[in-house]
């Protein structure tokens, strides 16, 4: 692999050398190690790094979507996160909880557009047992035992949990038994304590978050691992935040699944506490975002799939992305709340999605939860892809 990689005419310093063969024989590198290379290589070549990186776990030249729907199960939150505007307290006048008909209307309407998959968001609703979830769990295979539940996060199994007086792997079983498929590593922001701390001190910690994931990787649950950054975290602490990750998934069973998947966007700060009341804005450079692709990619080898997270950075910056060691386009995201009401305007139907993998040069197929394609032969092919 190393071999394949040439210098630029500009000859890096040994160091620089050292790490870009290191990172291209897939070896781990340290926080100072991956910031040196973040901060010190042109875009060209981390991208390049990147790429290559990328053309080892997926030589066939496509890029992946899905088609589901985020639906929130309810828009209460105790957390208090203050990087989003989306909650309501239980008194407030504009509170709910997205009732059985509901889902089945929003269901019909995902089928329609040839989804099969539900990203379930709960938020911390005091008033929620673990009962109502399996409850609707189960109401919803019982109505739709073909549609994948994708559902909650670490930072839900923990507050369960912790009202239940049960363990993780108790309360994920149960779950699993109710209906749900896979599970989705939402809450993460930066698995950094001091971060956490500032941006959401009822939620779990850094350990409960990363033991939630290692009780699904136990279990062979799908999962994947997000990332959000450009707030108050340091490059240092986006590098450890990934770090983690990549030692939790060397860890996950043989033969499990573990992270399937790795999602990073920058905060969304559009009338967030955060922004208001802490003068701290989302100063993510579309140049920052496609580096911070690239050494995502280069950070954590073991993980097979990096998404570009167009809505919140935009199509061209998306595509540059696939060049970089992004090999996914995520969902057409028929439903989206949390971070579109902070700022995420960005919009993609299926033949959007399709056409903006193929204007990049690659040829977009459809998956699912798994990253199992779907009727690849079948895909569409963009004017002028190999």
């Amino acid at each position: 692999m190393a071999g394949r990689y040439k210098l630029p005419l500009v000859r890096a310093t040994m160091k620089t050398e050292n790490l870009i063969y290191k990172a291209l024989k897939c070896e781990f590198l340290t926080v100072e190690e991956g910031k040196h290379l973040f901060e010190t290589l042109p875009l060209a070549e981390i991208m390049m790094i990147g790429n290559d990186l990328r053309k080892v776990l997926h030589p066939e030249h496509h890029v992946t979507w899905i088609i589901d729907r985020n639906v929130n199960i309810t828009n209460v939150c105790i957390s208090g996160c203050k990087f989003c505007n989306f909650y309501r307290t239980e008194k407030s006048s504009e509170d709910y909880i997205t009732t059985i008909p509901e889902y089945c209307n929003k269901i019909e309407e995902m089928k329609r557009l040839g989804g099969n998959q539900l990203l379930l968001q709960g938020g911390l609703h005091p008033g929620l047992s673990l009962n109502f979830y399996e409850n609707l769990f189960s109401d919803l295979k019982g109505h739709y035992p073909e549609v994948r539940l994708h559902a909650l996060g670490p930072p839900e199994i923990a507050w369960l949990a912790k009202k239940e007086k049960l363990p993780f792997k108790t309360v994920l079983e149960r779950l699993v038994r109710a209906g749900l498929d896979s599970l989705p590593g939402a809450g993460a922001e930066i698995l950094v304590d001091r971060v956490r701390k500032i941006l959401s001190p009822a939620k779990c910690t850094t350990l409960e978050w990363l033991e939630v994931m290692r009780a699904a990787h136990g279990l062979n649950l799908t999962t994947s691992a997000t990332m959000m950054f450009g707030h108050i975290e340091t490059v240092d602490e986006r590098l450890q935040h990934m770090i983690v990750l990549r030692e939790l998934q060397s860890q996950k069973p043989i033969g499990h699944k573990g992270f399937l998947s790795f999602i990073p966007w920058p905060f969304q700060d559009d009338r967030t506490v955060l922004r208001e009341k802490s003068g701290v804005f989302n100063k993510v450079t579309p140049e920052e975002y496609i580096r911070m692709i690239a050494i995502s990619r280069i950070m954590m080898p073991n993980i097979p799939n990096i998404q570009a997270s167009w809505l919140t950075v935009g199509k061209e910056t998306a595509q540059l992305c696939l060049h970089a060691g992004a090999n996914d386009f995520g969902s057409i995201m028929i439903e989206e709340n949390v971070v579109s009401v902070a700022g995420a305007k960005h919009k993609f139907d299926a033949n959007g999605i399709q056409n903006a993998i193929g204007q990049a040069g690659f040829k977009p197929v459809q998956r699912d939860q798994d990253f199992t394609l779907i009727s690849p032969g079948n895909s569409y092919d963009a004017p002028g892809t190999p």
